[in-house]
């Protein structure tokens, strides 16, 4: 079985997570991506723990599905190599700054030259139509831009704090996996490509500014910016008698499916704040309080056998290890475990989601620093004695063997 992109080139010019989380989600789907890598490879290689130098748990896990060739674009030879592998690509994925690319002389002007039907997709901070387009961009940067401290901040008070997650690396990740492929069908039908801007800033406060425009949404405004019930201090897992439960009374019928579980339908149909979704929003922080009153009585258990049997949305609050024997993602088969040449037995997560008939999946262990260097120079048309002198002058490396050492051509 094949996947969806079999037989789309991309040539992965990206470092860090962002745009390798979106290149590697293409590799799942089937397309030949090729990680161009520095001579000092990805920085999020050296986050560690790790059992070899450059393999660290991020990298491995936002780098599989892909072959890795190493090449010096300082060096001219290195810079004509890329230039080779553009030349029949599908598309270029970057996550350096316009300014950076135009000064190595990839600016989407030149590869169009070299390739028209290339689809150029960008990931970075800003639109480079404002004052911050020259600006670099990280997650935590962006996090504070689009006001998620300062809306943890109003809901939980203390300081401004950001999500202890990568959001906006993985949003923007996800976000440039739809556009891309939605060039790619563009590209199919016209056989020309495109230049795609994929700016960080813009995209995610589109993200916030959905739940979060509220009043502002009008104009002139109806009322401050910000969903009321998200910026509730009692929108959290609540405490239980034993623990905490997660749970999300939220529609008519699921409050009224709760209240027939307690045995209170009565007090349901006799108090006007639960009328509807309205004035359920009006009255949100008393609401919450009061449930958050109510779920102290029983235990975590005892609350999961009620929403379940109210058919009331409910979960049980994880812990990192928790989540791992997760009783779902178990029977499902979400983690496996997988050989991988160098770093031996690793836990692999699964594709989220089923297809019926090119079912996306792993098709690539994360490859070591240049593992893939010589096949690739191979397959654009490089003698092994050109490959040879390149080696030796330093702009690209042969691939590591299972210890992790490089060997000679």
């Amino acid at each position: 079985m094949t996947g969806p992109l079999d037989g789309v080139k991309i040539i992965d010019l990206s470092n860090m997570l962002m745009a390798p989380y979106a290149t590697q989600i293409l590799g799942d789907m089937g397309a030949n991506v090729i990680k161009v890598e520095a001579p000092g490879g990805d920085a999020v290689r050296g986050i560690g723990p790790s059992r070899n130098p450059g393999m660290g748990p991020i990298y491995l896990n936002c780098n599989r599905s892909k072959r890795s060739i190493l090449l010096d674009l300082k060096q001219k030879e290195g810079h004509q190599a890329l230039l080779d592998l553009l030349k029949d690509a599908d598309v270029l994925v970057y996550n350096r700054r316009p300014q950076v690319m135009a000064r190595l002389g990839l600016s989407y002007e030149t590869v169009s030259k070299i390739n028209p039907r290339i689809i150029y997709a960008g990931l970075f901070g800003y639109s480079q139509n404002g004052p911050y387009a020259h600006k670099p961009a990280f997650d935590d940067l962006i996090q504070g831009a689009i006001a998620i401290p300062t809306m943890s901040q109003t809901a939980y008070g203390g300081e401004p704090t950001y999500a202890p997650t990568a959001i906006v690396d993985r949003g923007v990740g996800l976000w440039a996996v739809g556009q891309i492929n939605a060039a790619l069908f563009q590209q199919a039908r016209s056989g020309r490509g495109q230049r795609i801007d994929i700016p960080m800033f813009e995209m995610m406060a589109s993200f916030v500014l959905a739940d979060h425009l509220a009043g502002q949404t009008f104009d002139p405004p109806l009322g401050p910016a910000g969903y009321t019930r998200m910026l509730n201090p009692d929108r959290r897992p609540y405490r239980t008698l034993d623990g905490y439960v997660c749970v999300m009374v939220y529609t008519d019928q699921h409050w009224r499916s709760f209240y027939r579980a307690l045995g209170r339908e009565a007090d349901l149909d006799n108090d006007p704040r639960f009328r509807n979704l309205s004035t359920r929003t009006e009255n949100i922080s008393a609401i919450y309080g009061e449930l958050a009153t109510l779920l102290l009585t029983r235990t975590t258990k005892d609350w999961l056998k009620l929403f379940d049997d109210a058919d009331v949305p409910a979960m049980p609050l994880h812990t990192l290890d928790s989540l791992l024997e997760d009783p779902h993602l178990k029977a499902i088969n979400f983690f496996t475990s997988m050989e991988h040449p160098s770093e031996g037995r690793l836990r692999d997560m699964a594709v989220p989601g089923s297809w019926s008939e090119t079912q996306p999946a792993r098709t690539r262990h994360a490859p070591q620093l240049g593992e893939h260097s010589l096949e690739i120079l191979h397959e654009i048309g490089y003698s092994e004695e050109h490959i040879a002198i390149m080696i030796k002058n330093g702009v690209t490396q042969s691939p590591p063997n299972k210890t992790g050492c490089t060997s000679n051509p």
